[in-house]
C-alpha cells in the first residue's frame, strides 16, 4: 500500500504509528476500516515512467525495468515484464527451432505496443488518483468528477477491468 506524500519527505521521521494514521484517515469510513499489521518497508518512491527505445541493441534485447518503468499507481511493472520476456522467448524459441529471426526482428516493436498502452493508462491513473501540490480547489474538484464519473459508470468501470488485466470485458 502507499499512499501520497512530498517526495522530499524523509522517510526516518515516518514510524508505523504515524503511516496507520496517515491510511486510517484516507481508507477508514464507509464500512471500511483497515486491518493493520507490522510495516515491513518505507520509502519515499518518486512516481516516474522511463521507456528506453528500441529495446534492442544488436543482440542485447532489454526487458522488465531494464526498458521500462511505470509509477506504481496502473499496478503494470510485473505484468510489463512477464510480456516483455513471453514476447523475447517467442523470438527466440522461433531462431533456435526454425532459424527464422522475423520475430527477433519484431521484438521490441511488439513489445513497445504494449508498453506505450501501459504508460498512458498509468499516467491516467496517477492524474486522476493524485493531487499535485499546488493544485487549486477548481484541479481537485474536475479530478474528483473524473474519478466519480469512472466508478459510476459502468462503461468506465469495464475500462478499468480491461486495463488492468488486458482482457476484454463487457461493460454490464
Amino acid at each position: 500500500m502507499y499512499f501520497q506524500c512530498d517526495p522530499k519527505e524523509n522517510v526516518a521521521e515516518w514510524d508505523d504509528d504515524r503511516i496507520w494514521a496517515e491510511f486510517r484517515s484516507r481508507v477508514n469510513g464507509n464500512g471500511f476500516e483497515l486491518k493493520e499489521g507490522p510495516v515491513l518497508e518505507k520509502m519515499v518512491l518518486p512516481f516516474r515512467s522511463f521507456v528506453h527505445t528500441p529495446m534492442r541493441h544488436g543482440n542485447l534485447f532489454l526487458a522488465g525495468d531494464a526498458a521500462h518503468t511505470v509509477p506504481p499507481t496502473g499496478a503494470k511493472g510485473l505484468n510489463l515484464a512477464i510480456n516483455d520476456v513471453k514476447v523475447l522467448f517467442e523470438g527466440l524459441d522461433s531462431h533456435y527451432n526454425s532459424g527464422s529471426d522475423a520475430l527477433l526482428e519484431t521484438y521490441s516493436d511488439r513489445a513497445l505496443d504494449r508498453v506505450w498502452k501501459a504508460q498512458q493508462f498509468s499516467y491516467w491513473m496517477t492524474t486522476m488518483l493524485h493531487t499535485p501540490a499546488d493544485a487549486d480547489d477548481f484541479s481537485r474538484a474536475r479530478q474528483l468528477g473524473e474519478l466519480n464519473s469512472v466508478v459510476s459508470s459502468r462503461h468506465g468501470r469495464a475500462y478499468l477491468a480491461e486495463a488492468y488485466t488486458g482482457w476484454p470485458t463487457v461493460a454490464s
